[in-house]
């Protein structure tokens, strides 16, 4: 299973770039009021992406055996919990509920502070935090 390591690492890291260039575009449409979002592909294919990221994460723990609430697993503890945060900004920023244009930007801007930690996380594999 191992063998499968470096393919399924680079989906990972694709479906994570997708995830993160669809935020953007959308937030974008978003500000400029498009009618892009309004396109059914818009609704569905962010789902459809973020569901085989989870996935190829889930086959990642398996392979590596780097598990969540494990010592050895700190900074996937805080890289789960990063992620948890950038779900909830992000359905704050691309809600479909009456925001200020403020608000939403701030969201925005924690949103790629949050993935930044996020990808400091995956690469060093340090917690900051350190608990369990």
């Amino acid at each position: 299973m191992a063998s499968w390591y470096p393919a399924i690492k680079h989906f990972h890291l694709l479906t994570v770039f997708i995830t993160v260039s669809l935020f953007v575009l959308r937030f974008i449409w978003q500000q400029r009021g498009s009618a892009m979002l309004q396109q059914r592909w818009v609704r569905i294919v962010p789902h459809i992406n973020d569901t085989l990221l989870l996935l190829s994460g889930a086959a990642l723990v398996s392979i590596t055996h780097f598990y969540p609430f494990s010592v050895q697993g700190a900074w996937l503890t805080e890289k789960l919990a990063g992620v948890i945060l950038y779900i909830l900004i992000g359905g704050v920023v691309l809600s479909r509920r009456p925001r200020t244009t403020k608000v939403r930007w701030i969201g925005f801007i924690l949103a790629l502070v949050v993935l930044s930690l996020i990808v400091r996380l995956a690469l060093t594999k340090m917690p900051f935090l350190g608990i369990v």
